[in-house]
């Protein structure tokens, strides 16, 4: 089963007069939806652009782990256990919020900053705060979220490039950039396919395109 959300279709958020535009994917705040509160662990994917100057002043977290690719610009990333980062384009940011994390998240550039987060449920509550910021990730190499039974695959694609999609019990395929087709079905920037229990897929790139992928057990 695969189904297509749109990029018109997701509930917009943030704050136009503060300068933070936000696209949710799942049920958010006031955009309650009961039919839509996850897909296996994950819980959210927020598409957010912030303009210089803006961000998000100090707010919790518990028990998620979340997980930030900056798509253009920098990232200023602050928090209660000690933490002060500058995330640029191509890296990759995890804050495991565990018991409880306060942070901070601006973009301190003069240029505008986008990025997607997405925000997935621990298998187990609690613990101890943890963070870390992987610079430049590779396509070949998938980053491990063992706390949430999750793999996350980076697919940058030339156009006419083909990629195959693991097998898993669920697929989730967030498009950054470009275009790509899936299972006969074209999607664009802001478009996410949530595949389940579907074999020997493949993204076929119909413009230079890049690609976040989250490998999922159905019981996660």
């Amino acid at each position: 089963m695969i189904r297509i959300q749109r990029d018109a279709e997701r509930y917009p958020g943030g704050d136009a007069g503060a300068g933070i535009d936000t696209r949710h994917a799942f049920s958010f705040g006031s955009h309650y939806d009961p039919d839509n509160l996850r897909f296996g662990a994950l819980i959210a994917c927020n598409e957010e652009r912030l303009a210089p100057g803006a961000g998000f002043d100090e707010h919790p977290h518990s028990h998620t782990e979340i997980v930030t690719w900056v798509v253009e610009g920098e990232l200023t990333h602050r928090d209660s256990a000690g933490h002060a980062t500058v995330v640029g384009r191509g890296d990759l940011q995890r804050l495991s919020s565990a018991a409880g994390v306060r942070h901070v998240e601006r973009n301190d550039a003069a240029g505008p900053l986008v990025f997607v987060q997405m925000w997935l449920a621990p298998a187990e509550p609690g613990g101890e705060p943890s963070y870390e910021v992987v610079r430049g990730i590779a396509d070949a190499t998938p980053y491990a979220l063992p706390e949430a039974g999750a793999l996350l695959h980076l697919r940058r694609l030339e156009t006419g490039e083909r990629a195959a999609l693991p097998d898993a019990d669920l697929l989730y395929a967030h498009v950054v950039r470009g275009t790509v087709r899936l299972a006969g079905e074209e999607l664009g920037p802001g478009d996410a396919a949530r595949v389940r229990g579907e074999k020997d897929l493949a993204l076929l790139a119909t413009a230079d395109a890049e690609v976040l992928v989250w490998e999922m057990t159905a019981a996660g």
